[in-house]
């Protein structure tokens, strides 16, 4: 996978060119991590590894908002943070983190950090 995501994501963000320069951050730190596959749906863009472990997705889509992009990250244990906007337990064994994303700059070293434990986890 390249630092560019694929054009079926780049399509995802059609519209929304802040939220593109946040696909293409995450990709690129996403990069260096291993063998990573891409999915995209109608709803997110899925990084995964042997199971998913980050999704972008726009929630411009479904409701009022000036949010770009979402970043959700599934793991094993709930991380505290204040940045993250939500945190669920769907399963017994994941967490999922939802962090608002305006800019690619908030892709800062606390997200990459982030990141490589999911990616880690799956």
């Amino acid at each position: 996978m390249s630092a560019v995501p694929r054009p079926d994501a780049v399509s995802f963000f059609d519209g929304s060119p802040q939220g593109l320069a946040i696909c293409e951050a995450v990709f690129s730190f996403a990069n260096g991590l291993g063998d990573i596959q891409v999915h995209v749906s109608k709803s997110q863009v899925a990084l995964r590894r042997h199971r998913g472990f980050a999704y972008l997705w726009r929630p411009d889509k479904y409701v009022h908002s000036r949010v770009p992009a979402v970043l959700s990250l599934a793991l094993p244990y709930e991380l505290d943070s204040p940045r993250f906007k939500e945190v669920a337990h769907p399963a017994p064994s994941v967490w999922m983190h939802h962090l608002e994303l305006h800019d690619p700059s908030m892709v800062d070293t606390e997200v990459r950090q982030w990141i490589r434990e999911a990616f880690e986890a799956a």
